[in-house]
This record gives C-alpha cells, sequence and structure tokens, in this order.
C-alpha cells in the first residue's frame, strides 16, 4: 500500500513538472523570461528554455518584448541586437568496480597431485555517459516607441507580434 501511495505521488509531481508552462516568468533556476532596463525607453529582454529549440526561443523572447513594450505604454519596438546561446551538459556517471574470483589450480606429478586456491582481486574504475540536457537562451535588445512605427527589418507592432505569438501556444 505504501509503495502504491508513494508511486501515486511521484507520478503527479511528475506531471506537475511537465506540464507546466513554458512562457512564465524566469524562476529560480532561470528559465523563463526576464528583462532589464537599459535606459527610459531600452530593455534587455532574456527568454531561456530547456532543450534546443531555438526558433521558439527567440519567439517567446519576442512575445515577451512585444508584452513588455505594450505594458510600458508603447505602440512598436526595434530590436537593436540580439543573440541566441545554446549550451548543452553531458552528465557522467563515475563509476568504480571490485570483484574476487578463487581460482583453482592442480598440479599432478609422479609422487601425486597438489591443489592451491588463490584469491584474484580486480579494481575497475570507468566513466558511464548518463545523459545530456540542453537549454537555448535568447537575448533581445529593444527599443520601444510610439506612434508611426520605423520603416525596418527590425520595428515590430507590439500588438501584432503579441497576438501573433500568444495564439500559437493555444
Amino acid at each position: 500500500m505504501k509503495f502504491l501511495i508513494t508511486s501515486l505521488m511521484v507520478t503527479f509531481l511528475l506531471m506537475a513538472c511537465a506540464s507546466s508552462p513554458v512562457y512564465s516568468p524566469a524562476s529560480d533556476n532561470g528559465f523563463g523570461y526576464s528583462h532589464s532596463q537599459l535606459d527610459s525607453n531600452s530593455y534587455r529582454v532574456h527568454f531561456k528554455m530547456r532543450g534546443d529549440d531555438s526558433k521558439q526561443a527567440m519567439d517567446y523572447a519576442m512575445r515577451r518584448a512585444a508584452q513588455l513594450t505594450l505594458e510600458k505604454g508603447y505602440d512598436w519596438f526595434v530590436i537593436n541586437d540580439q543573440q541566441t546561446l545554446t549550451h548543452t551538459r553531458q552528465n557522467a556517471d563515475p563509476s568504480i568496480s571490485h570483484s574476487e574470483t578463487m581460482v583453482v589450480t592442480r598440479d599432478c606429478g609422479l609422487v601425486g597431485c597438489k591443489t592451491r586456491s588463490y584469491p584474484v582481486h580486480q579494481t575497475t574504475f570507468g566513466t558511464q555517459l548518463e545523459s545530456s540536457q540542453s537549454m537555448v537562451e535568447s537575448i533581445i535588445a529593444i527599443r520601444m516607441g510610439k506612434g508611426v512605427r520605423p520603416e525596418s527589418d527590425n520595428s515590430y507592432d507590439a500588438l501584432e507580434v503579441h497576438k501573433r505569438l500568444k495564439s500559437q501556444d493555444s
């Protein structure tokens, strides 16, 4: 009975972790979105997530940039700089094993046979690669504005971007 209750609790915890939303404010482990103000109408927006989908990470950073632009009362934003960083960490499991085997030998000659036994010790050291963890982080520096949007490939209407990228989550 104890095993069943423990199994159910572990299952529910795993389901809760798996179903947590990707697009959310950064938590203690740094995953999610965050921003820092550079000057009165400029911000640096970060979005960090597990995995290696750099397009999705950039979409989430753009979504946060649009949301932040609207929250601050601006209409559009221009991306001044952007970076996407991908990190992969390989987990290794160091192992040491020791074994002892008894060897039995029998020597026979003219007078008779002798049987001897002695232990053989063997120690093995190794590293086994367990798994890898990947994470991707998109960082964009934006400048916000009101009114007529600049005609540039790096210029975005905040409301349009927010609606389009928010609808992709549904």
